[in-house]
């Protein structure tokens, strides 16, 4: 009997306590995600302002991030879930208080933006490599596809209310941001208070026949880190083992770069879209609608990422997803109308769920527990290390070459990004999900 459909997710009480503090917690960062490009053109009506704002947002996270990692294999990665929410709630009532007495500008508004990102950094690496400990081996994939159809529901839901919450009063973002931090925390405590007595995270051994085995038998590198994490700590060396270790596996890093420059394409041309509509006076709620869109189109993706992961070789999964989002991103160049953009937008999103669900399913497989957090962040750092400068060039490039030749240079950059992953060879070789773990064993250090 195969192993693969063993662990009945929905059984899992702490992973749906988990699915559930993470949504709140995805969902009112949908909520800001959405806003604050918005609430600072509103704020400034300057689009390389707004450009400046987002940028500074995307470094700070990606700075934070890295120490995120360190962080989360050296605590419990469940009480750094619920001290992250606890500071959600206060960056979101400050934000709330901003907006009720009509102090948001673009000082206060950069200043929430670089306190929420540095919470994004910090503390939800903790939430991702979490998920390890509660879910067994043999169900991650589908774990992964489940949570990317959740994404898909928080796009869909995220767009339109941000649009209404907008329209009836910035302060209801934040105050919507409180409430589901809230929300966040007291689940992640329940989920605490669930652990099992001895430790909160699942056996090492026996979990699943080959899977539980190969993370028994962790590369040095692996086992040398957590040396460091019993020892004395230290954070730089702690930072390093994790990037050494994804740079020395040849199954792992060269995906990394394809999803950095696919990353900048993708995101450039979304916000260069935004921007564009704002200027052009259309409303938040239609802007918002462009969101739910591609919440629809990221859900029917996600419907089906469960049986491609499972499937269909990860390779032809990433190579092939990457190739549809990079035509749809060429077809916003002449899309004018929001209704034209929405069809674009679809195009571009509909197999980024199966694309994840295979990366990231395969990359929780491959990673040792006692690294996953700094492999985790190693692989965000790398993955969102040139973010930062989609908002500048959006918001700089509107200004001085027009929208059509932003997403012009939007499109090049997702058309490299795809010609990368042709001719990298370790992606090239990652199999469908019931050879993940053979296929990661075979790269482990001795």
């Amino acid at each position: 009997m195969s192993t693969v459909t063993s662990h009945r997710l929905a059984r899992n009480v702490r992973y749906i306590t988990w699915l559930i503090s993470d949504t709140a917690k995805g969902l009112a960062s949908a909520l800001f995600g959405f806003a604050i490009p918005l609430v600072a053109l509103i704020v400034t009506n300057d689009p390389a302002q707004a450009g400046i704002i987002s940028a500074v947002g995307m470094t700070i996270r990606t700075l934070t991030t890295v120490f995120g990692g360190v962080l989360a294999d050296r605590h419990d990665r469940i009480v750094m879930m619920i001290i992250g929410s606890a500071a959600g709630v206060v960056i979101a009532g400050a934000f709330t208080l901003l907006a009720l007495t009509d102090a948001l500008t673009f000082t206060t508004l950069l200043l929430i933006d670089i306190a929420l990102a540095a919470r994004t950094g910090l503390f939800d690496i903790a939430g991702e490599s979490a998920l390890k400990e509660i879910v067994p081996a043999d169900a991650m994939g589908r774990a992964q596809a489940a949570n990317q159809g959740r994404d898909a529901m928080l796009q869909l839901a995220g767009g339109p209310l941000g649009g209404v919450l907008l329209a009836a009063g910035t302060w209801l973002i934040g105050a919507a941001m409180a409430v589901l931090h809230l929300v966040a925390m007291a689940t992640a405590w329940m989920l605490r208070r669930s652990a099992p007595d001895e430790a909160s995270r699942i056996p090492e051994t026996g979990a699943t026949p080959g899977v539980g085995e190969a993370d028994a038998a962790a590369s040095d590198v692996g086992l040398a880190a957590a040396a460091v994490a019993v020892g004395r700590p230290n954070a730089l060396r702690e930072v390093a083992d994790g990037f050494r270790w994804l740079f020395s596996r040849p199954d792992l890093r060269g995906v990394l770069f394809v999803a950095t420059i696919v990353n900048l394409g993708f995101s450039t041309a979304l916000t260069t879209v935004i921007y564009a509509l704002q200027q052009s006076g259309h409303s938040t709620i239609t802007i918002g609608l462009l969101a739910t869109a591609g919440g629809v189109a990221m859900l029917l993706g996600a419907l089906i990422a469960p049986a491609l992961v499972s499937r269909v070789r990860a390779s032809i999964i990433i190579i092939g997803g990457l190739a549809v989002a990079t035509i749809g991103v060429f077809g916003m160049i002449p899309a004018q109308e929001p209704w034209a953009l929405m069809v674009m937008l679809g195009v571009t999103v509909f197999f980024i769920p199966a694309i994840n669900a295979a990366l990231m399913g395969y990359f929780m497989v491959a990673t040792p527990t006692e690294l996953l957090g700094r492999a985790n962040s190693a692989s965000a750092v790398l993955g969102m290390g040139a973010m930062p400068l989609a908002p500048l060039i959006a918001g700089f490039g509107l200004a001085t070459i027009g929208r059509e030749n932003t997403l012009v240079t939007a499109s090049l950059l997702c058309a490299v990004s795809v010609l990368l992953a042709v001719i990298n060879r370790g992606l090239r070789a990652l199999p469908a999900e019931g050879g993940w773990a053979a296929h990661a064993k075979q790269f482990e250090i001795r």
